[in-house]
């Protein structure tokens, strides 16, 4: 009698992926187990074709079957090991998988490949700005080394609460919204290293009671750090925004932030031009940084441009006081500005949702 299913995964538990650190069973590993009489056939998926443990593995996989048909009493006939790669990015693996965040629809991560550029500013902006549409929003503070959201959403008096180990969500603005800066104290230095930083993100992102949510916009910290990488890794991304400002050394560092997304496996949903130009108060627009420069790398990346927005004075002291709903007050060819580059997010958004493959286990 042959050696049944649950004998079979039993004994391929025994075999471990030194690079993760986990069985092949539990890794997710083993896509197809067939035995034919005696015989037994199995499809194993790595991630490269190219993976220097695939005579390993299979010298493994022949060795711990053989062993658990000796114990049983039972003869095991020819083992035939195929292998099969998964070439998908840690981003798309994720969006595959079961999220962390079940009930929210779209997860938008805000970038920028250097500081300076108001990266902060346009989340919040987007974030508000989808909220005034009717959507239900979540904003994430995930720069954790230089948390802003605590002053530009007007945090500062309000008590961080927890329930049931979730941390709840500050409610302001006509959105919901979390930060590392009201977790710390208000002056404290965050000198974390790369496993400290991933515990930190993972907690706001994953232990904030957010409910239900149509978009969660994720602040990132500027640059490709180590925040980024944790990001893709845990959460499945609908895409990412980019922020530059009409230089080109601010565009230089901006491609760096796109090709970083490029190779983590997260869509591009397009870039915005933060201070593209000043109105003045008779309507006359001024390019103070020059104009045009975020348009034209976006076209020449081949990723979409979602609009630019326009520096004021008044913007700056909105975001000073906390009173983001006021970028909307500004005057009528700004708040238009902001509504453009919300709406070019909501189509490009909806058109970034991966298909999902299906992959069958017997």
């Amino acid at each position: 009698m042959p050696l049944q299913p649950s004998q079979l995964r039993n004994a391929l538990a025994t075999v471990m992926e030194t690079d993760i650190g986990k069985d092949i069973v539990t890794a997710g590993m083993v896509k197809d187990l067939q035995c034919e009489g005696d015989d037994i056939s199995i499809e194993i998926q790595l991630s490269s074709n190219e993976s220097p443990l695939r005579e390993t593995i299979r010298k493994q996989i022949e060795a711990a079957l053989r062993s658990a048909g000796q114990e049983m009493g039972e003869g095991v006939g020819a083992v035939n090991v195929k292998f099969t790669a998964d070439v998908r990015t840690a981003n798309e693996r994720v969006r595959d998988d079961t999220s962390p965040l079940p009930n929210v629809k779209k997860i938008i991560a805000v970038g920028a490949g250097k500081g300076g550029v108001g990266k902060s500013t346009v989340a919040t902006l987007l974030a508000v700005g989808l909220a005034k549409q009717g959507e239900k929003v979540g904003l994430l503070d995930g720069d954790i080394y230089g948390p802003s959201m605590t002053t530009m959403l007007g945090l500062q008096k309000l008590e961080s609460k927890a329930e049931e180990n979730q941390l709840l969500p500050f409610e302001v603005h006509g959105i919901k919204a979390m930060t590392i800066g009201k977790l710390v104290e208000p002056d404290r230095a965050l000198i974390w290293r790369g496993p400290r930083a991933h515990s930190a993100f993972k907690q706001l992102a994953t232990q904030t009671s957010w409910g239900e949510l149509d978009y969660l916009i994720v602040d990132l910290p500027p640059g490709t750090g180590d925040v980024p990488l944790s990001l893709t890794q845990l959460l499945p991304l609908t895409g990412a925004v980019i922020v530059c400002t009409p230089q080109v050394v601010a565009q230089d560092d901006a491609r760096r932030a796109v090709r970083m997304f490029e190779q983590l496996g997260v869509p591009l949903l397009g870039l915005v031009e933060n201070m593209s130009y000043f109105v003045a108060d008779d309507g006359k627009e001024y390019d103070i940084f020059g104009r045009g420069g975020g348009e034209q790398m976006a076209a020449s990346m081949n990723i979409d441009y979602l609009g630019g927005i326009p520096i004021h004075p008044e913007m700056r002291i909105a975001a000073d006081t906390g009173e983001p709903l006021k970028y909307w007050e500004i005057n009528e060819t700004m708040s238009k500005a902001f509504d453009e580059v919300c709406n070019n997010l909501v189509k490009a958004a909806s058109l970034s949702e991966p298909d999902r493959p299906t992959m069958n286990i017997h």
